[in-house]
């Protein structure tokens, strides 16, 4: 009988915040409790904090609606900062090089937080 952690995901797809940046936030909340990662998140001077801010709260609130979970042991398992697609503003220009003119290109990022309660375990339905 093989056993499994059951895990819950949130997404923040297209923030427009540099992947890079908000990687320092990932780092540092990956593997504590959910509870101390929203206690770092609220006191933290970075921007991306904010944006993993409400990432959390909604895998923490995806885990609330299984019963058998209990949200005081929720453990962040993976938290990661994805780049995304560059927004490109054909409006407006910057001076490139030998005269041309370069848009602007703003970066986005794709935030993705999991969530898992280590006390429940997910049985596979084939195996019993």
């Amino acid at each position: 009988m093989d056993a499994t952690i059951k895990t819950f995901r949130a997404k923040h797809r297209y923030a427009r915040i540099t992947a890079r940046k908000a990687r320092l936030i990932a780092d540092m909340i990956r593997g504590h409790s959910a509870n101390e990662a929203l206690e770092y998140v609220e006191f933290a001077p970075q921007r991306a904090a904010a944006f993993f801010k409400k990432v959390v709260q909604s895998a923490i609130a995806n885990a609330a609606q299984d019963p058998d979970v209990n949200l005081n042991r929720l453990v962040i398992v993976d938290c990661r900062a994805d780049e995304g697609p560059m927004l490109q503003n054909r409006l407006r220009w910057r001076p490139g090089p030998q005269g041309r003119a370069m848009p602007y290109a703003k970066k986005t990022s794709h935030l993705t937080v999991v969530v898992a309660d280590p006390s429940v375990l997910e049985t596979e339905e084939g195996q019993e």
